[in-house]
């Protein structure tokens, strides 16, 4: 496994069971309007506006992100993530299309398209996604797969307009096969990765419900995107941005 590259006295004590709690002015500023757990919420696509622009990741069309993902055996994979120009109608809302292929010695075992929107206040929502996992060239399985609004799906918070410590949000919904969360931990990490140095990094808790013993550790860097994911709980698979092409 490659040699970790982040240096964070926060990141530190969590790995180490030592981390600090919020203090409740941060509790406080977890605004209520985020989604939690199963709850129903009502998208108005008057609400949603055309461009991403999120500060912790913008998503215009044809950026694209590569990355290098180790996972707990040791086998490295490849992961790029492209913004189509291309939108996707999901409750009334323009979502942006981006597409996810992992390939492995030059073989696709993953082939995703995620559907993404912006709010007016600077909340970018996760709609769904069309998820395909792949062996000998054929499709295997679509597990995964949500529509917002559709059997039930609920949209969910990618990054909250906002970012605070304490802030907790659902990402996904659909009972039973995509029930993510996070929580912010920290806005000011440092990370160091294949493409570059960062600061001033966002650093998110991932988890979900259906596997209660995974835990990830997510880091955004501003006007970038995800540089780093760290599987610390339920396995030590890394993944690390290589390169970023801006649209």
């Amino acid at each position: 496994m490659p040699r970790l590259m982040v240096v964070s006295g926060l990141l530190l004590a969590l790995m180490f069971g030592c981390s600090s709690k919020p203090t409740p002015q941060a509790e406080s500023s977890a605004a209520n309007t985020l989604p939690q757990g199963s709850q129903a919420v009502e998208l108005d696509p008057a609400d949603f506006v055309g461009a991403i622009n999120h500060t912790y990741w913008p998503m215009k069309p044809g950026s694209t992100w590569v990355y290098r993902e180790i996972a707990d055996d040791g086998t490295a994979q490849r992961v790029e993530i492209t913004v189509m120009s291309e939108t996707k109608n999901i409750l009334g809302i323009k979502a942006t299309v981006v597409h996810d292929v992992v390939t492995e010695e030059d073989a696709v075992i993953e082939d995703t398209l995620d559907w993404y929107a912006q709010d007016r206040v600077g909340n970018l929502w996760y709609l769904g996604e069309d998820t395909k996992e792949y062996e000998n060239g054929k499709v295997v399985s679509t597990a995964g797969s949500w529509e917002a609004g559709q059997n039930g799906a609920q949209a969910g918070i990618i990054l909250p307009a906002r970012p605070r410590v304490g802030m907790t949000y659902r990402q996904e919904y659909l009972k039973g096969q995509a029930e993510d969360a996070a929580s912010v931990l920290s806005l000011d990490e440092l990370a160091e990765v294949p493409h570059g140095s960062f600061s001033d990094v966002l650093l998110t808790k991932d988890y979900t419900t259906l596997e209660p013993n995974l835990l990830e550790y997510k880091f955004y860097a501003k006007g970038i995107g995800p540089v780093l994911v760290l599987a610390v709980s339920g396995g030590s698979g890394r993944e690390e941005l290589v390169s970023f092409k801006a649209g």
